[in-house]
């Protein structure tokens, strides 16, 4: 599925894609509070992470994956 870019949030869910990235850091960018949920995510490609990484948006719900989890809250602000 991908990404859903709603009011408050981009919500990624399922297999988030390289092709993704970009879209997802233009999106951000333009957020006054950038904030993403991940909790129905099954996998981000390593450059989504990246993005993620960068902009360190809120992060919003549960983060499935323990590692994933780990490497966002040393980096995000966590809500």
């Amino acid at each position: 599925m991908g990404i859903r870019y709603l009011k408050k949030y981009a919500a990624l869910e399922d297999i988030v894609t390289v092709e993704d990235a970009q879209a997802l850091f233009d999106w951000l960018k333009q957020q006054a509070k950038p904030a993403v949920n991940l909790s129905k995510c099954v996998h981000v490609h390593a450059a989504v992470l990246q993005v993620l990484l960068m902009v360190k948006p809120q992060v919003q719900g549960d983060v499935p994956q323990p590692w994933l989890a780990q490497a966002l809250s040393a980096a995000t602000p966590q809500h």
